[in-house]
């Protein structure tokens, strides 16, 4: 998740309780049958996924077909919502939205969901970038969940106020500003600090997500390939810490609250001027800026750069629960919102950058969209392909999302207050993992 991905706007995040997990399917299942045969259909997403368009589309392909589609603000409170619906063994839907940040919770569970190969899975996810399976399948060789997108990162920042600091503003040489391919987190912050001498203003609008980028592009991160943590005594996250701590202390945070940016008011008001972007969140940036009254004249735009090179964060996956009366229909449903042609129809409206390579290629990505005129007419599709290559998403244990949230938040949040210095934060959380997360 990695912080929790697809967030509407001004949704307030809320930590995932740490509730047990059952091993083993539930009695109960969420879809319908009517009287006369026709089929309900349920769907948790979270977020801002782009598939509500989709929904009609497909109950008038299929007539008997009606979805119930339930919408959580964030990734963690819908983690919180299927933890609670799982343990309780009733409420589940026949679609279950996963993110990235807790598929390996999902995955001690794995046989209360569908084996997805049952209904064509591996004809309908053949597309997918290798990894994305790979992810989604169990050690019994069963895929459970059709991947939605990938979450390739580039730089969004704000043309207008670059510059006026003095900086260059059109994207390549923004690009050529933060090192290009050889773009480092010690040069953003440099670029950082220079921006808030001359301005007096924040650089990015708050840590938290600047830390999840930093871990997200790491060969390993709170946990090592082999599930095993990875945080204490980790000179490389140290480092990166380090690095995030005199960020803050030099003013280049604007302390922001996570996910509200006051209603998106501070992407209009000058509060920040950068921010990290992988594709999912550029339909964020856009909807907050019109939220608070701003337009395309706003002055966002999105480099080819990434401080650090490659790096993903996030990606979705669509689930079936055992618990669904009608398995058939949800994985066929499943397997329509994950077609290549329904991924391009989600980046359209949202910006979740596919994950099938046929719709990676697809005009409707690589072209103009609504995301290309408010981004100063960048290619954005293009730019997200460009920062998807070399990229392979970590791997991410079953307490991930509790490290990024519960762990790390409060620190994150000492470190842009001023209540606590590096070391300091970094001991308190460190105190947490011990007391959150068992070792």
């Amino acid at each position: 998740m990695k912080l929790s991905r697809h967030t509407k706007v001004a949704a307030a995040v809320a930590g995932a309780a740490s509730i047990a997990l059952l091993a083993t399917a539930c009695s109960s299942g969420g879809s319908e049958s009517g009287s006369d045969g026709d089929i309900t259909l349920t769907v948790t997403t979270f977020g801002t996924m782009g598939l509500d368009d989709l929904y009609a589309q497909y109950e008038a392909d299929h007539p008997g077909i009606t979805i119930k589609p339930t919408n959580i603000d964030t990734g963690g409170n819908a983690l919180t919502d299927w933890q609670t619906k799982q343990a309780a063994g009733s409420g589940l839907p026949d679609v279950q939205a996963v993110e990235e940040g807790w598929l390996s919770k999902v995955m001690q569970v794995s046989d209360s969901f569908t084996d997805l190969n049952e209904y064509g899975g591996a004809e309908n996810s053949a597309d997918q970038v290798s990894w994305k399976n790979e992810q989604a399948t169990d050690a019994d060789g069963r895929l459970i969940g059709y991947g939605t997108d990938i979450g390739p990162e580039g730089l969004c920042y704000n043309g207008a106020l670059f510059e006026a600091a003095g900086l260059p503003s059109d994207r390549e040489s923004v690009a050529a500003l933060f090192g290009g391919d050889d773009a480092t987190w010690e040069k953003f912050f440099e670029v950082g600090k220079q921006y808030t001498d001359k301005t007096g203003k924040a650089f990015y609008d708050q840590s938290g997500f600047v830390w999840n980028s930093m871990v997200n592009q790491l060969p390993e991160g709170y946990y090592t390939s082999d599930g095993e943590l990875n945080v204490e005594g980790n000179s490389e996250l140290e480092a990166r810490w380090a690095l995030l701590a005199q960020g803050a202390a030099d003013g280049l945070s604007a302390n922001q609250t996570q996910w509200d940016w006051g209603g998106g008011k501070a992407f209009i008001d000058g509060s920040f001027a950068t921010f990290v972007c992988p594709g999912w969140m550029l339909g964020n940036v856009k909807g907050n800026v019109e939220a608070a009254g701003g337009d395309a004249t706003s002055g966002w735009d999105f480099a080819d750069v990434f401080p650090g090179g490659a790096a993903n964060w996030g990606g979705t996956f669509l689930t079936v629960p055992t618990t669904s009366k009608h398995p058939k229909e949800a994985a066929e449903l499943a397997a329509f919102l994950t077609s290549t042609e329904s991924q391009v129809a989600a980046f359209q409206a949202a910006g979740a950058f596919p994950s099938t390579t046929t719709a990676q290629a697809d005009p409707g990505v690589t072209g103009e969209s609504e995301l290309t005129e408010f981004f100063n007419d960048a290619p954005v599709g293009q730019i997200l392909g460009s920062r998807a290559e070399g990229v392979v998403a970590q791997y991410k244990g079953p307490d991930d999302s509790v490290i990024q949230e519960q762990v790390f938040g409060p620190s994150v949040q000492e470190l842009d207050s001023g209540k606590a210095d590096g070391p300091t934060a970094w001991d308190h959380a460190i105190d947490l993992l011990n007391q959150l997360v068992a070792q």
